[in-house]
C-alpha cells in the first residue's frame, strides 16, 4: 500500500513526464499560459518561451525568469499570487536577454529584483540593444516588448545569496561563471534539489554561446560546479525537464564534441569544415536529439 508521501513522489513523478512530453510543442510560444505544472515539491513551471519557475515557500515566493515583456510578467506574476500563501515575491533572472528579464515591469512594484553582478552589467551594456533585436524578429515580439524599460535590481550579489523562502524552503541564487552568456545565474533549490538551469544545462539540445559569453571551457568549468551539487531535478529554459542526470548528460556532449573539434583543428581543418563533418557524426551519435547543427559551438572552440 502506497503512504502519503509516496503518492505524492508518484503524483510529480507523473506531472514530471506529461511536461516534459508536452514541452517542445511550447517552446516558441512567446504568449505564455496560465495553468503551473508541479516539477517538484516546492517549484512549479510555466512551459513556453521560456520556461518559467515559481519556486514557493511558507514564507514568500521566487519567480525565476519572466516572459517577454510586461504582459507575461504579469501572468506569472498572476500565477504566482494562485500558488502562494504569502504576499512577498522576490524575482531573478537567469540571463539578461528578453525573454528572460523583459517581463519585470509587469510584476507588482513591490517585487524584490535580485541579480548576478556579472549578469547586471551584461544587462547596462547590452540589455536594451537585445529587447531592439527582439523586437525587429516580429510583430508580436514588437508588440509584447514596446515600451519597455529595465530598471536596476534591489539586490545584487557576485557569487551566492541565500533566499530563506520559509517553510524550510531555500533558493541558493548562484553564479559560477560564465557559459551561454557571461552572466548566466542559477537557482537551487533546497531541499528539492531542483536546478533551474537557464541555458547552462538542457535537454538535448546542442550548446550556444551567445556573442561574446563564456566558453566551452568556462561552460565545462560551470558544469563541473553543478556536478557538486546534489541535483534531483533540472528545469531548462527551452527543453523539457528531466532528473539530475541532465547535468552530467550536457557535460558529456560538450567534452566529446570539444575533444572531436580540437582534433579536427590540430588536423588543419577548418572551423566551417569541421563544423559540417562534426554535425553529420554527431547526428548518428546522439539519434535521439531533435536537432544537430553544432556549426557554432565548433566554431566557439576554435576560437579559444
Amino acid at each position: 500500500m502506497l503512504t502519503e508521501n509516496m503518492r505524492h513522489a508518484v503524483s510529480i513523478a507523473v506531472a514530471a513526464f506529461l511536461l516534459g512530453a508536452t514541452a517542445f510543442g511550447q517552446m516558441s510560444q512567446p504568449i505564455l499560459g496560465d495553468q503551473p505544472t508541479q516539477v517538484s515539491d516546492h517549484v512549479w513551471a510555466l512551459m513556453g518561451f521560456p520556461n518559467v519557475a515559481i519556486i514557493v515557500g511558507g514564507r514568500a515566493t521566487l519567480v525565476v525568469d519572466t516572459g517577454m515583456g510586461p504582459r507575461n510578467g504579469a501572468t506569472v506574476a498572476r500565477v504566482a499570487a494562485g500558488l502562494s500563501k504569502n504576499r512577498l515575491l522576490y524575482l531573478t533572472t537567469t540571463h539578461f536577454h528578453p525573454e528572460h528579464a523583459a517581463g519585470e515591469p509587469g510584476f507588482p512594484p513591490e517585487t524584490i529584483l535580485i541579480r548576478d553582478a556579472v549578469q547586471q552589467q551584461e544587462m547596462e551594456a547590452h540589455g536594451a540593444e537585445m529587447i531592439d533585436m527582439f523586437s525587429s524578429r516580429s510583430a508580436q515580439n514588437r508588440e509584447l516588448l514596446a515600451g519597455v524599460k529595465l530598471r536596476p535590481p534591489d539586490i545584487l550579489f557576485n557569487n551566492e545569496v541565500k533566499v530563506d523562502l520559509g517553510g524550510g524552503v531555500t533558493a541558493r541564487l548562484l553564479w559560477f561563471g560564465g557559459a551561454h552568456t557571461k552572466g548566466d545565474e542559477l537557482t537551487f533549490v533546497e531541499p528539492d534539489g531542483t536546478l533551474v538551469s537557464g541555458d547552462v544545462v538542457q535537454n538535448k539540445v546542442v550548446p550556444n554561446i551567445f556573442g561574446d559569453g563564456g566558453t566551452p571551457a568556462s561552460w565545462i568549468a560551470v558544469l563541473n560546479k553543478i556536478s557538486a551539487l546534489d541535483v534531483k531535478h533540472v528545469l531548462p529554459d527551452h527543453s523539457a525537464p528531466g532528473d539530475g542526470s541532465l547535468v552530467a548528460k550536457e557535460r558529456e556532449f560538450i567534452v566529446d564534441l570539444r575533444t572531436r573539434a580540437l582534433a579536427l583543428k590540430a588536423q588543419g581543418v577548418s572551423a566551417e569544415d569541421a563544423g559540417k563533418q562534426l554535425s553529420a557524426e554527431f547526428r548518428t551519435k546522439y539519434p535521439d536529439w531533435p536537432s544537430m547543427n553544432v556549426g557554432g559551438f565548433v566554431k566557439s572552440i576554435y576560437a579559444e
